[in-house]
């Protein structure tokens, strides 16, 4: 193992996203000097965060150490890996990003878009550098195969001992695309890993994660069948299947039309570095498709998740401007769904059916998905390859983590050597042992259109109550000067109750605030005793009436202002 000559000081691991969920993945360690940063992504809402357009992590603990940041290394181009990039940028200084050649690409592409001002220096690595942080910290790389290519696990030699990440992974040995670099993985166990962090996505999963080859079949039956068009969504990453895609289409003698922003430069990017080969004769625009046959037709588009700004969704609606669902047409979602989208995706499956399309999802009976993450016996195999003192699983939902750690425990790692963590909750490496440490800041933050402070909790609280519960506003018209009511309360709601169908008890609760008010204005009072009365009875009155609790929202009008 590497030995560091440097101030020795104990060393932190934690992630500040990436435990107990899927996505937002960020991994610190850090040190007396440094800290360095192991990728930096985004989560997508769930329909629970309404207006939210990213979930990120919460930059606090990085800006309260701003000047230990000594670098941010990415595993891979994934969005749950590099989403978080440019708004990270935009709270910290970061002096350098090393990240593979073809997310490098993909993150300067990113920041150009988000039109970024802050300059940071992104330098490409790949499995034979060796990067020396500082005094603190050497970093070393190995290749693995995921579904996106120039995809690397991390090692990471301290004064105290080794720590080993796998990034995003599959044991795949018939991959599109590089092999996995299982002799480095052994040689780097061979000399010792003091705490390995593993992917859990796939946990619950026993056996092998099937090979992407195997999907290739699967595709080419869909060709050989599809009547007319082929519409085929997929994420705009997911470089290997998109390759599958343009190959199938290729020796159908289908011409390939490409939809989508994010999935237009994805495929511009990989066929800049030669990760997806498309002869320009087979690649043509939108506009072109009129003069083009039917069957020999192929649109590859976004939207697999359902998304309802995506290309597919576009087109199921009949927003798109171009393209519209036509009899005939065969809709492919070659992708699984995220945990969370799957009323979403229902949606589009069944607009796009009503339009006369012809809809083929993930199934056993037709593998059109391959995962990217390891399954169980994978798991197996990464833990006897890199054999670690110590455990800690990542990526993953909490009962994910839990399966991985059990796996852990019966190959052998003692159920003390294993942690399960949240985000912000740390362990602490000494000499080669582990222990437990303090929690730092790691809360969600939910980003709304371009401001990077992001929207606190309680404007999502505020947002779910008027979802759930609607609104109900009270306005008041005071003489402040004499304490008087000048007029009786006016109550109009929104998402509440339909008002000219319940006139009666909206009637009632003007009535009932009028008697509070006269009652309590006897006395010289002030503005926020009148909208805290009004919220607190109003809440109880309403309750009563319908088991529900609008937001309530007081607005006064002072005669004497």
């Amino acid at each position: 193992m590497a030995v560091m000559i440097s101030n020795k000081s104990p060393v932190s691991i934690y992630a500040l996203g990436g435990l107990g969920e899927v996505g937002k993945n960020m991994y610190c360690i850090e040190d007396a000097k440094s800290i360095i940063i192991i990728d930096s992504g985004i989560r997508f809402p769930e329909g629970d965060l309404p207006g939210v357009d990213y979930v990120i992590p919460d930059y606090t603990h990085l800006k309260n150490n701003s000047t230990k940041i000594k670098a941010l290394f990415i595993t891979h181009g994934h969005e749950d890996h590099i989403g978080g990039i440019p708004f990270l940028i935009q709270n910290i200084f970061l002096p350098i990003i090393y990240a593979p050649k073809l997310a490098a690409a993909l993150i300067r592409h990113k920041l150009e878009e988000m039109r970024i001002r802050e300059k940071v220096k992104i330098v490409e690595y790949d499995e034979k550098d060796f990067v020396k942080v500082g005094d603190s910290f050497t970093v070393q790389f190995f290749q693995v195969t995921h579904s996106i290519p120039d995809s690397y696990g991390i090692c990471v030699d301290t004064s105290e001992g080794r720590i080993v990440t796998t990034g995003d992974f599959k044991i795949d040995l018939t991959p599109v695309g590089p092999d996995i670099n299982l002799g480095k993985m052994a040689r780097l166990g061979f000399e010792g890993v003091d705490l390995l962090l593993s992917d859990s996505t796939n946990a619950e999963i026993e056996g092998y994660t099937p090979s992407e080859t195997n999907v290739i079949n699967s595709i080419n039956e869909v060709f050989r069948n599809a009547p007319g068009r082929l519409i085929v969504s997929t994420f705009s990453s997911n470089i290997s299947r998109i390759q599958q895609i343009v190959e199938a289409s290729v020796m159908h003698n289908r011409k390939i039309v490409i939809i989508g922003r994010s999935m237009e430069n994805a495929v511009e990017t990989a066929r800049n570095f030669g990760y997806i080969h498309i002869p320009d004769a087979s690649l043509v625009k939108t506009e072109d498709l009129r003069t083009i046959k039917a069957e020999e037709t192929t649109i590859l588009c976004t939207g697999s998740q359902g998304e309802p700004m995506a290309a597919l969704a576009r087109i199921a609606n009949g927003e798109h401007k171009t393209l519209r669902i036509i009899p005939g047409d065969t809709v492919v979602f070659s992708s699984s769904p995220i945990p969370g989208n799957g009323a979403s995706i229902d949606r589009v499956v069944n607009t796009l059916t009503r339009a006369g399309a012809n809809v083929l999802t993930n199934s056993v009976f037709l593998s059109l998905h391959s995962s990217g993450h390891p399954s169980k016996q994978e798991l197996r195999l990464t833990l006897k390859l890199f054999k670690p003192k110590y455990f800690m699983p990542v990526h993953g939902e909490y009962r994910m983590l839990k399966i991985h750690t059990d796996i852990a425990v019966s190959l052998g790692i003692p159920r003390e050597n294993t942690f399960i963590l949240g985000n912000g909750d740390s362990l602490i490496l000494k000499n080669h042992k582990i222990s437990e440490g303090e929690h730092v800041q790691a809360d969600d933050i939910f980003i709304d259109g371009n401001d990077v402070t992001g929207v606190c909790r309680a404007v999502i609280n505020d947002r779910k109550v008027l979802y759930n519960d609607g609104m109900v506003s009270v306005l008041l018209v005071l003489d402040s000067k004499n304490n008087k009511l000048m007029q009786s309360p006016k109550i109009y709601t929104r998402g509440f109750v339909y008002t000219y169908g319940q006139d009666n008890m909206i009637a009632q609760a003007e009535n009932f605030v009028n008697l509070i008010l006269t009652d309590l204005m006897k006395e010289k009072v002030k503005f926020s005793d009148l909208k805290n009365v009004i919220k607190s009875q109003l809440t109880i009155f309403f309750f009563k009436k319908t088991q529900r609790r609008p937001m309530i929202i007081p607005v006064i009008m002072n005669k004497n202002n």
